[in-house]
């Protein structure tokens, strides 16, 4: 049986994404790139030419775009935060948040580190995302930043994704992967 695939220009580079069905009748091309250097660091290149300057720190949710976080936060010399999708039990001070996850379709908690807290309160972030389909982890994410005592500047990602790429306009991404009906 030959994968079905959507193939992506990516920064210049192409890849092949494969069709994963998470409806009956409705495919998404799934993007991973974890482990894909090439991708990680041109598109932290893109990102770091287009999201504004005047931030503190950047804040991601994990894991996969843990790698895309941190290649951007060393273009803009700055840390970077990963929200926890589990509490660890070296997380001393730590603070949740709930979120409806689109990849396991029920409410999950984000965690802050007691230790990243000075890096969020009084702080400018910029959230990063791999794909942002529904908007909830970004939702979680700023909800935490709020109640951290910071303030989301800006929201940027690889990729969107919906066919009404007009929602994310506000994101600041590389392109929109469309959802497969049909």
């Amino acid at each position: 049986m030959t994968e079905e695939t959507y193939t992506v220009q990516i920064c210049g580079l192409t890849r092949r994404l494969p069709l994963f069905e998470v409806a009956p009748g409705v495919r998404i091309a799934v993007f991973n790139m974890l482990g894909d250097t090439e991708v990680v660091e041109a598109i932290a290149d893109e990102l770091a030419k287009r999201v504004p300057q005047d931030v503190d720190a950047l804040m991601t949710a994990e894991v996969k775009s843990i790698p895309l976080a941190h290649a951007l936060a060393v273009r803009m010399g700055l840390p970077y935060v990963v929200a926890r999708k589990t509490r660890k039990p070296y997380m001393v001070g730590a603070m949740s948040v709930e979120v409806l996850s689109i990849t396991t379709g029920a409410p999950q908690l984000l965690w802050l580190d007691g230790k990243d807290l000075d890096l969020v309160r009084g702080k400018r972030l910029l959230l990063v995302d791999d794909v942002i389909s529904t908007g909830s982890t970004l939702a979680g994410m700023s909800k935490l930043v709020q109640e951290a005592g910071g303030t989301v500047v800006a929201e940027a990602a690889a990729f969107t994704e919906g066919n009404d790429p007009a929602k994310w306009q506000h994101i600041i991404a590389i392109d929109n992967l469309p959802v497969f009906v049909g």
